[in-house]
């Protein structure tokens, strides 16, 4: 998708989602450049010394299957800079690749950040930006920029509820007339699955297996909700107990059950949201529901858990894992709208 390719022709401009799991990257004139992991492969040689090997899906790859001096990094934590140094250079590589590794660019940047960042973060984000090259940065809230990539009339007078569920955290937002009414976080999402099905089959079957491992079995058979239809999924790991290989399948009707408690942790938050939302946008919510975005969205039924839990009409993005970034996209040529939502 490109918004104005006519006027982003001549643009360096960018607009960043730094997620937790995965980075996307817009280039003006030129639609998404970049959609990688957010992993950088180290070499760490001793304490003072370290090698960057690998970015993105490299990297990940090379999760659990390093020797002990290589470490694959996860910089980002719940949305926000866990690992300064290792971030920066991140974003460097990115916005390189962006450019097609032209150096001397120095774009503006927007990127879009969770709701509950603190000044703290906020300026270790900043910074990380404009070390990595950037011209001047601005950051925009993700569940804001979730609305506008869905299109969604946020200038009205009128309700519109966003619920972005990412790696690290699940976000909801209620906007109108371009700003954000009420807005909640969670530490619930992706991760928090992933672990939990590590721990349940470490647990129950004395096997351990990787948190890609546990990724896929989400992906493959995860679902929201019971279903007549029960999948099943082939898991391989080292038996804790003997020490060598051994596969179990897994069905998903346990994943659910190991998932449950996040789930438990969304649908709270979503209620919690809905409990502090003005009588006078509360009638806007019963018509237009809940719109999902984030790569959680894709979980299978999500949307029918929430239709039944919250009694509202629920949307799924066409692409959840895009929506954020090609919001953020929206506002680089438009300087009015990035005055009135960029965070302060």
């Amino acid at each position: 998708m490109l918004l104005d390719p006519v006027a982003g022709f001549l643009s360096n401009d960018l607009s960043i989602d730094l997620g937790t799991a995965n980075t996307l990257v817009y280039a003006m004139g030129k639609g998404i450049v970049v959609d990688e992991p957010s992993v950088v492969a180290v070499r760490k040689r001793n304490r003072k010394q370290s090698k960057i090997l690998a970015f993105g899906k490299e990297a990940k790859r090379m999760l659990g299957r390093t020797p002990e001096d290589i470490v694959a990094i996860r910089p980002l934590a719940h949305g926000v800079i866990a690992d300064f140094e290792i971030a920066e250079t991140m974003l460097k590589y990115f916005i390189r690749r962006a450019h097609n590794r032209r150096s001397l660019v120095r774009p503006r940047i927007i990127i879009a950040v969770p709701s509950g960042i603190t000044q703290v973060e906020k300026r270790a984000v900043q910074e990380a930006a404009e070390s990595a090259g950037a011209r001047e940065v601005f950051l925009v809230e993700e569940p804001m920029a979730a609305a506008m990539g869905a299109e969604l009339p946020i200038n009205e007078p009128r309700c519109n509820t966003i619920l972005d569920i990412g790696a690290g955290t699940t976000e909801i937002a209620v906007i109108s007339l371009g700003g954000t009414v009420y807005s909640r976080s969670a530490m619930a999402g992706g991760d928090r699955m992933d672990e939990a099905i590590v721990q349940h089959i470490k647990r129950e079957y004395n096997l351990l297996v990787g948190f890609q491992t546990a990724e896929l079995v989400k992906i493959t058979v995860g679902n929201a909700c019971q279903t007549d239809h029960v999948e099943h999924i082939e898991v391989k790991g080292r038996d804790l107990v003997t020490g060598i290989p051994k596969t179990l399948t897994i069905d998903s009707e346990e994943v659910r059950k190991i998932i449950s408690e996040q789930l438990g942790a969304i649908i709270q938050t979503v209620m919690l949201a809905l409990e502090q939302t003005p009588p006078e946008l509360s009638a806007d919510v019963v018509d237009k529901g809940l719109f999902l975005s984030g790569g959680g969205a894709l979980l299978k039924n999500l949307d029918v858990l929430l239709r039944a839990e919250t009694h509202l009409p629920v949307t799924v993005a066409d692409d959840p894992l895009t929506t954020v970034v090609l919001g953020a996209a929206k506002v680089l040529d438009n300087l009015s709208l990035l005055k009135e939502i960029s965070l302060k």
